[in-house]
């Protein structure tokens, strides 16, 4: 949460020159605070692991906020009880005619799949055109940004040679962008995927905007100029031991060339247990997109 500070206190410069986030008397009168409204489109087969998961990282902050659950009703969830999707989710239909602060759009193992071939994708495209009017902010994770930046800007998702497995080391290009305020200059971010977009691709969309990526892994945030669409390409909202069960899954379905995750296993052995080295950036980037994509920008009424 920002500082308020008298407007002409010397020290404001000095911390916004830091990449401090200050407000000014002024602004902080004018505010209305409210409970922010999330939406989380939950697309993983998992449905009760992936909303715990972001779940845990959305609690960060001492914002209040009041969370909605939807699924695609185009798709048969197998690995979900259904009285739990009865519970505690609800269907596009069911949400559309309202406004959100923001939306979560996780990822989906539908990766090998063209777009078009996913049985759910007309109506996630609605919900994606849905969102330019009734969401401020929008969150991409993994598939899901990899959608976004297709139905949004046309881009293709390309298969790799080898699946992008591990914990790989990350940067950012933007050193005073609000989103990665308080990042380390070295962070680490685990990925699991079968597919890219490059980054050479991105920069050349003039809307769009790589603030973090890895020499290894590629991409990871990328986000429109206004900030109203963000694209993340790893999983910082992972439990420890997300990928050792993903990984054991593979070997003993027998799955040939199951690489081992990269920088995760401590001496690349797996018998060892991994070691978390992302959890206080993962709750950083959520706490920042919170704060400075929602929480500072988002109408108190809406629609406006």
């Amino acid at each position: 949460m920002p500082i308020n500070i008298p407007d002409n206190l010397p020290a404001a410069a000095v911390l916004q020159g830091e990449n401090i986030f200050t407000m000014s008397q002024g602004r902080a009168i004018s505010q209305d605070i409210r409970p922010l409204r999330i939406l989380i489109l939950n697309l993983m087969p998992k449905k009760i692991e992936t909303e715990t998961q972001l779940l845990r990282m959305l609690s960060n902050t001492p914002l209040q906020i009041d969370i909605e659950l939807i699924h695609p009703s185009t798709h048969h969830s197998k690995n979900t009880p259904q009285e739990h999707l009865l519970q505690f989710y609800k269907t596009f239909g069911e949400i559309a005619h309202f406004y959100f602060d923001g939306l979560i759009i996780t990822g989906a193992p539908v990766e090998t799949l063209p777009f078009e071939d996913v049985d759910y994708w007309p109506e996630l495209c609605s919900i994606m055109e849905w969102s330019k009017t009734h969401v401020h902010s929008t969150l991409h994770i993994c598939w899901g940004a990899q959608a976004g930046l297709h139905y949004h800007y046309g881009l293709e998702k390309h298969p790799l040679p080898q699946k992008m497995f591990g914990v790989f080391p990350h940067f950012y290009t933007r050193k005073n962008a609000p989103l990665l305020r308080g990042f380390d200059e070295v962070f680490f971010v685990p990925h699991s995927r079968h597919t890219e977009i490059p980054i050479e691709e991105i920069e050349t969309i003039p809307g769009l905007e790589v603030l973090a990526k890895s020499p290894i892994a590629g991409a990871h945030i990328v986000a429109s100029l206004n900030r109203r669409q963000i694209f993340v390409f790893g999983h910082a909202e992972y439990d420890t031991d997300t990928l050792a069960k993903e990984y054991f899954r593979d070997i003993n379905s027998g799955l040939a060339n199951v690489p081992l995750p990269y920088g995760y296993f401590p001496q690349d052995n797996p018998k060892n247990t991994p070691v978390k080295t992302w959890r206080s950036h993962a709750y950083l980037f959520y706490s920042n997109w919170l704060n400075y994509c929602v929480y500072q920008s988002t109408p108190y009424s809406w629609p406006i």
